[in-house]
């Protein structure tokens, strides 16, 4: 089986993590890679259809949808929003990315387009997040978590 295909949306002012998460990958001594099918530069328009066509041909690409959820997350409904929209809709199998730590679905900062519809929530660490993009199946319905067994068996 190959890399998994995933696109991670984030809000802009969590591009920070999205970058350490691109740090990982390319650390030889993390076990942490996956297939970024992110844009590969900054789109310099203000044309929102042209925006989001490219954003579309990306998430169509992947198999994931790694939504990072920060502090304002939820309240991003132009783009942030509409990505995730786009990836439920194309069936992607999401992984929602809890900055803040948490290991289940926080209700202040996760947008309500995520509640129950079949998301594994995660904290923000590479061990756990390459444990999700390996082992996970998209599921039909509810906010799903990981055992405590399997944040011990990766060492937390």
């Amino acid at each position: 089986m190959g890399l998994p295909r995933a696109f991670v949306g984030f809000s802009s002012t969590d591009l920070h993590y999205y970058r350490l998460m691109q740090a990982w990958k390319a650390n030889t001594n993390i076990d942490f890679n996956f297939t970024d099918c992110q844009l590969r530069n900054e789109i310099k328009s203000e044309d929102e259809d042209y925006i989001k066509r490219k954003c579309r041909e990306r998430i169509n690409m992947a198999g994931t949808f790694i939504s990072l959820i920060g502090q304002d997350t939820k309240s991003k409904y132009k783009y942030v929003r509409w990505e995730i929209e786009v990836a439920l809709e194309k069936g992607c199998r999401i992984i929602a990315v809890n900055l803040d730590g948490s290991r289940q679905m926080n209700p202040n900062t996760c947008p309500a387009i995520l509640k129950n519809t079949g998301t594994i929530f995660v904290p923000f660490s590479p061990k756990i997040i390459a444990y999700a993009l390996e082992n996970w199946e998209q599921k039909d319905s509810e906010n799903w978590i990981y055992k405590d067994w399997v944040y011990q068996s990766l060492g937390y």
